[in-house]
Formats: C-alpha cells, sequence, structure tokens
C-alpha cells in the first residue's frame, strides 16, 4: 500500500490496524469477519453489541469518517 501513514492513508485507518493485528481478542473477531459483504463494519458492530468498544485502546474511534473502510474490509479478507 501506498498510503500517508506507515503505509495507510491516515493515522486512524492505521491505529485500527494496529489493534486488528495485534491484539489476540480483536483478532479472533476479525479472523470471523472474511468474507462478509461489509467486513469492517460486521466486525465493528460485534465489537461494539458484544464488548461495548468503540474505541481503540490508543482512542480511535472505530466509528471514524476519516477510517479506509475499503482498506481495512480487504485486511480482514487476507487475515
Amino acid at each position: 500500500m501506498n498510503g500517508t501513514y506507515n503505509g495507510w492513508k491516515n493515522y486512524e485507518t492505521w491505529n485500527v490496524v494496529l489493534w486488528m493485528s495485534n491484539d489476540y481478542g480483536w483478532y479472533q473477531v476479525v479472523k470471523g469477519h472474511k468474507k462478509f459483504p461489509t467486513p469492517y463494519l460486521s466486525f465493528r458492530r460485534q465489537l461494539w453489541e458484544s464488548f461495548q468498544k468503540v474505541k481503540t485502546g490508543d482512542g480511535v474511534s472505530l466509528w471514524d469518517d476519516s477510517l479506509d473502510i475499503q482498506a481495512l474490509d480487504e485486511l480482514i479478507n487476507e487475515s
């Protein structure tokens, strides 16, 4: 990827990727959303419904308008 923040579109997307990839609990949830029509949107909805999570551990909102949803969907489908 050729983005502006460590290869991602922005800090917010990078931070969500960091948590999705490096937090064991989040990663287990991510794996369950492969091939969903909207993997990231389904993933964040489950985090909210199951764990009341709305932000990463660093305070980035999972609903931030600047997130690159397409890139997050691709990451989930490749995990």
